[in-house]
């Protein structure tokens, strides 16, 4: 049975952590960490097989763990992701936008090419990689309309310089278009699906964003528009917000769990 270790005790982490505890993830939490004490001691209160809460992130892969499951944020991937490499550990991100960097990005493909390890990037919250994974040599634009609800915009480093006002918007509003390499940067918990279609697609630098702040929405809507030489793709994920964290979809969460269950089964596995 594969053991897992947790990296960040928020919204993603606990679901995640629960869905190991309850048998959905055929594997063991064995150890946890989270910046707040106080979450890591009140998930761990929450499940029936008590993981250990190690005292800094990077004593995580120091442990006898197949896997670290990243649930935090672009700044922890950027302290420990090598480190869990180097320690030959497997690494779960869910926090792609910090893979945008491209000296990170090099320095993590080296890694697991040298030591034999992989890097897993769930799905999230849009659909259709596998298809644009298959045509990435005969694409020419790739483009998505994320539309969320003002509230699970707020707190991103955009609104820092903006003079948008979030509270003030009463109609669908479009409050961001750029790049998605400035998208990651300028909303760093809200679009990382931006940042794993760049991923698969063509960069960040030609990934084209648009973000929409709906007061009258209840789902969090990403529209994605792949042309090539291939034909064309369309595909429309409406998700709804986590209840425990706006800032997040459902399907996010449910991507990341099937993607841990995939890693830990030895059984027949469906699409690429």
């Amino acid at each position: 049975m594969k053991r897992i270790g947790l990296l960040g005790c928020g919204a993603i982490g606990t679901q995640i952590a629960l869905a190991i505890d309850t048998g959905k993830i055929p594997g063991v939490l064995t150890h946890i960490y989270d910046n707040s004490k106080y979450a890591a001691t009140e998930l761990a209160s929450k499940l029936n097989n008590k993981p250990l809460i190690v005292e800094n992130s990077h004593l995580l892969s120091s442990n006898p763990i197949d896997i670290i499951v990243e649930a935090a944020s672009q700044d922890a991937v950027k302290d420990v992701a090598l480190s869990v490499l180097q320690n030959k550990r497997d690494l779960m991100i869910m926090s792609v936008g910090a893979l945008l960097d491209e000296s990170i990005y090099d320095v993590l493909s080296d890694a697991c090419n040298h030591f034999k390890k992989t890097i897993y990037l769930p799905s999230g919250a849009i659909a259709g990689l596998d298809g644009l994974k298959s045509v990435k040599d005969e694409l020419e634009s790739v483009s998505i309309t994320t539309t969320k609800h003002p509230r699970s915009l707020k707190g991103a480093k955009f609104f820092e310089t903006s003079d948008i006002n979030l509270d003030a918007i009463d109609s669908s509003t479009i409050i961001f278009e750029g790049t998605a390499k400035e998208a990651v940067s300028m909303f760093p918990a809200n679009i990382n699906v931006a940042a794993l279609l760049s991923l698969c697609g063509i960069g960040s630098e030609k990934t084209i964003v648009k973000i929409i702040a709906d007061p009258n929405t209840d789902k969090n809507t990403h529209h994605i528009e792949a042309k090539g030489k291939f034909g064309k793709m369309t595909f429309t994920i409406e998700n709804f917000p986590d209840p425990n964290n706006p800032k997040t979809s459902r399907l996010a969460i449910l991507s990341a769990i099937e993607t841990l269950r995939k890693y830990c089964s030895d059984d027949i596995q469906i699409g690429t």
